[in-house]
């Protein structure tokens, strides 16, 4: 993969996401981006989010098609001509929309914008509130319906959309069809291809891109021509140059793909390359910018259906249909040039990726053609070379041969037009930058370098950056910026004087340096930079940079007061409490350094609250500052000694102050502030104005009051009266108003307040005795006290207001008012000016029952009169009026009967105790409203006739329901409800001549369900002869009640009456709940005759209806065959075949059928045909339907007819017409049902050579059989022919079939058991050797002959094992060679197979199998550890012979300990036997492993061996061998047990030991390694019991730095060893000597004079005691603390010194010769000769 330019792989497999195959296919998965894949399943939608891991979401949807934006996670569905858009971030629909017709296919043009396409046209739907899918162009007639939309796509512009399809062409292929389409000039052009897209380029040499088109082309009607790929720019202006093209590049199809074509067409714009995929899963990869091809590989054997680019990475995504496989297709940088270079042999497409795309493998060209130009004097084109190189050639070197060559006159320098070629097709490196700076600057071009820096053409860096420092500051720092260079950056902004962008830039880049000492040299020479380098530091992100404190003192100490507030204000704008201090500081220096406008201003702002509030209150106040003291003072006191000055306060500030008080400090200030005077007054007010709700109501009157401010309460009261809920204040208010003459405003108060107490009021008002009563009149007209207020008026004789009050206050209380003057006794005249003067504005019901009540009511008569005089039409005047007429009996039925104003509802009641006649006329004008009184008058008084004309007249049916239904519950007949029955049918209905007066009283009849009377009353109206005798209503109405109440009469009617509903009531008469069908029926036939109806086709449909009542509700089907042969009409016959063919008289049906030629029921038909098995009959039916119907199921049923019949002749020529008929399907029918020569000649037509097989088969024709399982050639097919020549012995023609079955895997069981069941062994071995000889032979087939040889042939099998291993199911073919008993195989197929656990397993199981180079082999390969120690065992058992070969083999792969110990399970024998592998494996010094070689060699009685087992490897149990050993026979084994224990600091075991062995040497070299001298001193008194001399002398000698001196010489006095301890002695005080001499010259004081180094070489010769060179008697290590010798811990290496080399004796050796005495030699018996 590395050495071809594309890299592919699988990134996912949606079906191992649990996508099912189904909707993994075009327009069920869709993949819109790199982001989402969304897939419709049957139920739900399946969302996997491919930028979080592949992570799928399920959510239950219903939907077509879905489809997920390209940018944001907004989803579109799609259901019918449904389209709906969701946020799926917050959760809400977007838009909505119902297309005109169905969409065909729909794509993401762009994040905001939807295409949507129809069979007919292209939409554009924008993402935007209500919009609405705007159509842009209809379907060119080249992609028409049958056309299949595969892709659209828009150009970058949006000027331009290309549409493309599929569609099946001539002889199977596919014809792809596209349309390009300008939506500038709304043109179309056909063009004639597959895919397509659009793509932007980024051309050399110009500065616009190129829009450029790529399709494929292949032309349809000239299928030889190969197909071809296009790249034409589109849209370019002409004024700007020709536009871009490539020449037309030949596809190269492979040759296995003739067939093939493209399905999608994929343009990486990071790259320029389009990747073409195809049908059959080939990628083309093409250059965009020369069109060249340049890689053809087949990925994949399925169908890509989506793909999709991704822009940041270059790659392409595909998906496969079905399987799902989602494929990454990617441009191989690494290697696409060497391939281009090694296998196309384009060295120019090479250069021009290699340059464009920045690839590596064409250095050497591009160096080679560098060189060639350069020689030449190219160097325009040679810097073009440099340029589309890359980064190869970018380099010093070359920049250094364009410096070269010298400059031609007049002409720009060489380096300069390299670095102008450059600068146009990109980006300076570093060291260009500074090259090309330097001329630059030197021409002081500062702008031409600002350019080049903005359009990012040069590499910053430190030193490009230092180039232009001396030249623009400003531009240094941009380039400083950029190349992250801080330190420079910073002293650029210092320079610039930018001292606030320090801190920031370097807190962001995480740059440190000392602001400390910056700060401090500012701030004598800068002070303002000072002041915004401080606030930078204090702000900088994390925190202060600097201390507050330290910082702000030393501005002070400078005296900047203005620096230091203006940096604390910067650094305390936090406003933390820790900083409480230092905001107190901030104020005091303002207040006290003489700029308390500052302070003032900072504690105005409020940012500061931490600060000390009571100092810097006194503070204030000294300055002045009555506010800003006031403000910081908490106690009462302080704060009324401030407001002493409260007149040089604003009286805004003292109005707001009271809001930080509580109440009783606000009470207290305010009564201090009154008592002072009333220049306080207006500020009080405004107090009490803004804090009425605080303070409350009382308290504050209470206040003004006390002081007598009566003016000051009034304007308090008046601007809270207003808002205020509080009754005390709205008193106060009028009462303050009325103290000072406000008599406009209490009657304001009084007027629109509803707040007040209106008791408390009215009582104020009266006592106060107001000159103006107007208030008290309000008061007591809005509360209801009209009748005080009229009697306070009449008595305190005020009758002008009264007059007032009633018609011009409230005119409504005029019936009050004169009814309390009534009870006054007031003059007559005066009550009747004040009614004529209120006129109609007074009430009159009110005012009448008032006059009525106290007997005045004729007073009235005038005002009535004149009120009715005037147009009033108050029902209320009316009825009074009428009330006088009445009582005066002035022609009251006319004014009843002519006036339209009254109430009935109160004149009839009045009326009715004086005349009943006079009340019914009342109660009559009332038009319906007044009929229950009517009803009930007429009743008492007996008025029938009037009610029933009343009753015909009003056409009222609730009215007709109250007079006709009986109440529920009465069972006897109400005489009244009779005459009026009998006045209504009698005389009032027929005098009517209203139409809908008859209807109106027919409908009541029946609505109160009184049929007979119904019935007396129609007859007389119809049948008696009348104006509506015609009527069809009342006809049809006769008609229907007798149907209900008589149906004996219904016939006679039916011959009587002609104008009824003949349908509707032949419906009626036929319906269930009556059964009239004789009477249904005679409807039916009299109107189907020409006299009663004229159309003919109303004729026939009476007759179909007559003979539907005979068949449907009759059920009799004779004599409906006689009616519909009377008739002789098509639909009577079709109605009459559908009812015979439900009661299942199919053959009768059929004949009424075909004579009314219908074959409406054809279905139903010839399933009751084929269930009666009329057969003969039905075929007549089938060819009449033929003549006006083709249908599926009439051809099919057609042909199973002729083939039950046997008519075959019929059929072949049937069938081999034109039909409609599932030929397939009644094959299969006549298949399985056994007419196979019917279903022989049906397969043929249709070519189903699989089921003509079978038919051949059934026929025994098994020839023909072959020939039609070679033609279907499928393995079903296949398989039956087979198994059918095989039962009947044709074994030839069952090999030929048996090859073709074999070539399928699944169906190999199946033909080796039925070979098998049938027991053709020989014929069965015969196939499958046949089949090896197949082109597509399978393993399958392999393995299966090899099961077979180990069953019939088993000398075979291991040749052919060894043949075709690699083309074998080994495990198939092993299990049968175990069942078949044949090892030797298995084990071959094992370990070939690498399965050697298993062969290991064979071998040692089964002996014949065994092979010990095949074991040894295998046994270091088994995974299973076990098989190992089990192969152990078994060549312990059975080949003990080579034991030893096994373990050399398996030395490095076993647990030796796990051996030994298996060795020991198995006997003794085992371990002598194992001995030599002991051995070999005793250097891992394992300690089962020496125990075991141990107890072998003691057993053998080898102490040399075990001595040196010991000496070497020491993991063994030591003190078990020691005890084991200590009692041996041998002395050899019991010195080994002394010397382990030695070993084993066992002092005293090992002593007693070499004791009893009188070994004293060992005895001697015991107890010195032990430098116990408790040990060593029984030692010696045990050598001088025993008189061993010598031994005791040796001792001496061996332990002498371990001995006490006392010791020995008590052991020498006592015993006499005198000449044996003196050498001891002299030692002893040899060495004392020589320490005490060391000490002295340490602590001895310096010596001034004297050789340096000599001291120090005596130094190093004292140490030790080897100052004076004489040899110390002393074995081992010296004597006394910290004076060790070489080779011991905490000693001095004394080896430099050949002295002390000389003259050291080494340990357990003596001296060569000590005070001229020989060494002593020491063995068994030793003696010491003097």
């Amino acid at each position: 993969m590395a050495q071809v330019p594309l890299l592919f792989s699988e990134a996912l497999n949606l079906q191992q996401l649990g996508v099912p195959e189904t909707s993994i296919k075009h327009n069920m998965t869709t993949m819109e981006s790199d982001k989402w894949i969304v897939c419709v399943e049957q139920s739900q939608l399946t969302m996997i989010d491919l930028k979080n891991g592949a992570q799928v979401t399920r959510r239950p949807m219903q939907a077509e098609a879905a489809i997920m934006n390209p940018d944001q996670n907004i989803l579109a569905l799609r259901s019918g001509t449904t389209l709906q858009v969701f946020n799926l971030d917050t959760k809400a629909k977007v838009m909505s929309h119902n297309m005109p017709e169905p969409l065909v296919f729909w794509k993401w043009i762009s994040p905001s914008n939807l295409a949507l396409v129809t069979g007919t046209a292209v939409y554009h739907w924008a993402m935007a509130a209500d919009s609405k899918p705007a159509k842009m162009f209809d379907r060119h007639p080249t992609l028409g319906p049958n056309t299949q939309i595969i892709n659209y796509r828009v150009s970058p512009d949006a000027k331009w959309c290309l549409l493309g399809g599929i569609s099946a062409g001539a002889g199977g292929a596919v014809n792809g069809n596209m349309q390009l389409f300008n939506l500038d000039k709304k043109l179309s052009q056909p063009l004639q291809g597959h895919a397509g897209g659009f793509v932007s380029l980024k051309l050399a040499g110009r500065e616009d891109p190129a829009q450029c088109l790529i399709f494929h082309e292949k032309k349809a009607d000239n299928p030889a021509e190969p197909p071809k790929l296009y790249i034409r720019e589109i849209g370019r202006d002409p004024s700007r140059g020709p536009a871009f093209s490539c020449p037309p590049v030949v596809i190269p199809i492979s040759a296995d793909a003739a067939a093939d074509f493209p399905v999608s067409l994929a343009i990486s714009n990071k790259d320029g390359i389009a990747y073409l995929l195809t049908k059959m899963g080939y990628v083309f990869m093409f250059d965009c910018h020369t069109g060249k091809t340049m890689y053809r590989q087949k990925v994949t054997p399925e169908t890509v259906f989506v793909t999709c680019p991704q822009d940041s990475t270059g790659a392409v995504f595909g998906i496969t249909v079905r399987t799902g496989k989602v494929l990454r297709l990617q441009l191989n940088g690494q290697a696409v040039v060497p391939y281009i270079l090694s296998t196309l042999r384009d060295n120019d497409l090479a250069i021009k990726l290699a340059g464009r795309l920045n690839l590596p493998g064409a250095e050497n060209l591009f160096a080679a053609e560098f060189e060639r130009l350069i020689s030449t004097g190219q160097v325009a084109e040679a810097a073009r070379v440099v340029a589309a190189s890359g980064n190869a050639l970018r380099t010093p070197a070359t920049i250094a041969r364009f410096q070269q060559i010298p400059p031609q006159p007049n002409q720009v320098p060489p380096v300069l037009q390299y670095f102008s070629t450059l600068l146009e097709t990109g980006r300076l490196n570093e060291q260009e930058s500074i090259e090309v700076a330097k001329p630059v600057l030197q021409q002081q071009r500062t702008n031409l370098m600002e350019k080049w820096l903005k359009e990012d053409k040069l590499q910053c860096s430190e030193s490009l950056g230092d180039l232009i420092m001396p030249h623009d500051v400003g531009m240094a720092l941009s380039v400083y910026l950029r190349a992250e260079v801080h330190g420079k950056a910073i002293q650029c902004f210092v320079q610039r004087g930018e001292y606030d962008k320090i801190v920031p830039y370097s807190t962001s880049v995480g740059y440190k340096m000392d602001y400390s000492s910056m700060l401090s040299n500012l701030l004598f020479n800068n002070p303002q930079g000072a002041l915004d380098l401080a606030k930078g530091l204090v702000s900088a992100e994390g925190g202060p940079l600097i201390d507050i404190q330290q910082t702000a003192e030393a501005f002070l100490s400078s005296n900047r007061v203005q620096e230091t507030t203006a940096f604390l204000l910067e650094a305390l704008k936090d406003n933390k409490s820790e900083h409480a201090y230092l905001q107190t500081k901030l104020l005091e220096i303002n207040l006290i350094g003489g700029a308390p406008q500052v302070a003032d201003a900072i504690m105005q702002q409020g940012i500061l609250t931490h600060y000390d509030r009571p100092h810097i209150a006194k503070l204030c106040e000294r300055a002045g500052m009555w506010q800003r003291a006031a403000e910081h003072y908490t106690e009462i006191a302080d704060i009324k000694r401030v407001f002493k000055n409260s007149h040089q306060m604003s009286s805004e500030f003292v109005v707001n102050f009271f809001g930080q008080l509580n109440r009783d400090q606000s009470i207290s200030l305010l009564k201090d502030m009154m008592g002072r005077g009333p220049q306080n007054m207006q500020v009080c007010v405004e107090v009490a104005k803004k804090y009425h709700d605080e303070l409350g109501s009382e308290e504050l009157v209470q206040v003004f009051e006390s002081n007598r401010a009566t003016e000051g309460l009034y304007y308090y009261l008046g601007s809270v009266v207003n808002v205020s809920e509080d009754a005390f204040v709205h008193f106060k208010y009028i009462q303050a108003s009325c103290m000072l003459g406000q008599f406009k405003e209490a009657e304001r108060v009084c007027r629109d307040s509803n707040i007040y107490v209106p008791e408390e009021v009215k009582e104020y008002l009266k006592g106060a005795k107001l000159p103006d009563p107007r208030p008290l009149i309000h008061v007591c007209d809005r509360h209801d006290f009209v009748d005080e207020l009229t009697e306070y008026l009449y008595l305190n004789s005020l009758l002008q207001y009264i007059e007032v009050y009633v018609t011009k206050v409230s005119p409504t209380k005029t019936p009050m008012v004169v009814g309390k003057l009534f009870d006054l006794g007031a003059n007559e005249d005066f009550i009747k000016r004040i009614l004529m003067a209120v006129g109609t504005a007074c009430p009159v019901e009110e005012l009448v029952e008032i006059a009525e009540t106290r007997n005045r009511l004729r007073l009235l008569q005038p005002w009535l009169e004149a009120r009715v005089a005037t147009g009033s039409t108050e029902p209320g005047t009316h009825n009074a009026l009428g009330k006088i007429y009445i009582t005066l009996n002035k022609d009251p039925k006319s004014f009843l009967l002519n006036n339209m104003f009254y109430d009935p509802k109160v004149l009839g009641p009045y009326c009715e105790a004086l005349d009943p006649q006079l009340a019914f006329v009342a109660y009559k004008k009332a038009a319906g409203e007044c009929d229950d009184e009517l009803i009930a008058i007429s009743n008492t008084h007996g008025l029938f006739r009037d009610l029933a004309k009343y009753l015909v007249e009003r056409q009222d049916m609730e009215l007709w329901a109250k007079v006709l239904n009986r109440p529920e519950g009465e069972t006897e007949e109400d005489p009244q409800r009779r005459q009026l029955i009998d006045q209504i049918v009698e005389w009032a209905l027929p005098e009517s001549t209203s139409a809908d007066e008859v209807s109106c009283t027919v409908k009541a009849f029946m609505a109160a369900d009184l049929p007979g009377e119904l019935i007396t009353l129609l007859e007389r109206i119809i049948l008696q002869g009348s104006d509506f005798s015609d009527n069809k209503n009342l006809q049809n109405l006769l008609i229907l009640t007798a149907i209900r109440a008589d149906s004996t009469r219904v016939a006679g009617y039916i011959d009587q009456l002609d104008n009824f509903d003949a349908k509707d009531i032949a419906l009626i008469c036929v319906s269930e709940s009556h059964n009239l069908f004789e009477e249904g029926f005679s409807i039916y036939t009299k109107f189907s005759k020409p006299e009663f109806t004229q159309d003919k086709e109303e004729q026939v449909e009476m007759q179909v209806l007559a003979i539907g009542v005979l068949v449907d509700f009759m059920k009799d089907l004779d004599r409906a065959k006689t009616y519909a042969t009377q008739c002789d009409e098509k639909p009577v016959w079709s109605k009459l075949g559908k009812a015979q063919l439900e009661e299942k008289f199919p053959a009768d049906a059929i004949e009424s059928f075909i004579n009314a030629e219908d074959a409406s029921e054809y279905v139903k038909v010839c399933s009751e045909a084929n269930e009666a098995g009329i057969y003969e009959q039905l075929i007549p039916y089938l060819k009449m339907a033929r003549k006006t119907m083709q249908e599926n199921l009439i051809d099919t049923e057609l042909i199973y007819a002729l083939a039950k019949t046997n008519n075959l002749t019929e059929l072949e020529v049937f069938v081999n017409g034109p039909n409609v008929a599932n030929i397939q399907t009644i094959g299969d029918r006549c298949f399985s049902e056994g007419l196979y020569q019917a279903a022989k000649l049906l397969f043929i037509s249709i070519n189903n050579n699989s089921k003509l097989a079978l038919c051949h088969i059934h026929l025994e024709e098994y020839r023909e059989a072959v020939a039609a399982a070679t033609k279907a050639n499928n393995v079903s097919t296949w398989k039956h022919v087979c198994f059918a020549c095989l039962r009947a012995e044709e074994f030839r023609l069952a090999a030929t079939c048996g090859l073709e079955v074999i070539k399928y895997p699944d169906h190999l069981d199946e033909v080796v058991s039925y070979y098998s069941d049938l027991g053709h062994f020989t014929h069965l071995v015969s196939l499958f050797e046949q089949g090896l000889g197949l082109e597509d032979a399978h393993v399958g087939i392999f393995t299966e002959l090899g099961i077979l040889y180990t069953k019939h042939v088993p000398e075979k099998v291991m040749e052919h094992c060894k043949v075709f291993f690699s083309k074998l199911n080994v495990s198939k073919v092993v299990r049968a060679c175990e069942r078949a008993r044949l090892f030797q195989p298995a084990v071959y197929l094992y370990m070939h197979d690498k399965q050697h656990d298993s062969a290991l397993k064979v071998m040692m199981e089964r002996t014949p199998a065994f092979d010990n180079d095949l074991f040894l082999d295998c046994v270091i390969k088994v995974r299973n550890a076990e098989l190992m120690y089990k192969a152990v065992g078994y060549y312990l058992n059975n080949h003990p012979t080579i034991f030893t070969r096994l373990m050399e083999v398996m030395e490095e792969n076993v647990d030796h300990s796990r051996v030994v110990s298996q060795l020991r399970r198995t006997g003794d024998w085992a371990l002598q036997l194992g001995q030599p592998y002991l051995k070999t494996v005793q250097k891992f010094n394992l300690s089962p492993v020496n125990e075991a070689l141990n107890e072998l060699y003691v057993e053998d009685e080898d102490y040399e061996s075990l001595r040196k087992s010991i000496d070497s490897f020491d993991n063994f149990n030591m003190i078990a061998l020691a005890s084991k050993l200590a009692t041996h026979e041998l002395l050899e084994f019991r010195r080994i047990s002394a010397y382990v224990y030695r070993c084993n600091k066992k002092w005293t075991q090992s002593i007693d030991l070499s004791k009893n062995d009188r070994m004293w040497k060992d005895c001697i070299d015991t107890a010195n390694e032990s430098e116990d001298a408790e040990i060593i001193e029984n030692l010696l008194r045990f050598f001088c019991d025993a008189s061993e001399k010598e031994c005791f002398c040796a001792a001496l000698y061996t332990c002498f730095a371990h001995v006490s001196p006392d010791v020995v010489l008590e052991l020498g006095w006592l015993n006499g060893y005198h000449h044996f301890v003196m050498p001891f002695f002299v030692q002893t005080f040899k060495r004392t000597h020589t320490r005490l001499q060391a000490l002295e010259k340490r602590t001895a004081p310096p010596e001034e004079d004297g050789n340096v180094q000599d001291a120090v070489a005596g130094t190093y010769g004292n140490l030790g005691g080897f100052g004076s060179g004489v040899l110390m008697l002393e074995n081992g290590g010296g004597m006394g603390g910290g004076m060790g010798m070489p080779g011991l811990s905490g000693g001095i290496d004394m080896s430099t010194f050949p002295q002390a080399a000389a003259g050291m004796p080494q340990p357990g050796m003596m001296p060569q010769g000590m005070n001229g005495m020989p060494p002593p030699q020491m063995g068994m018996g030793m003696g010491m000769g003097m």
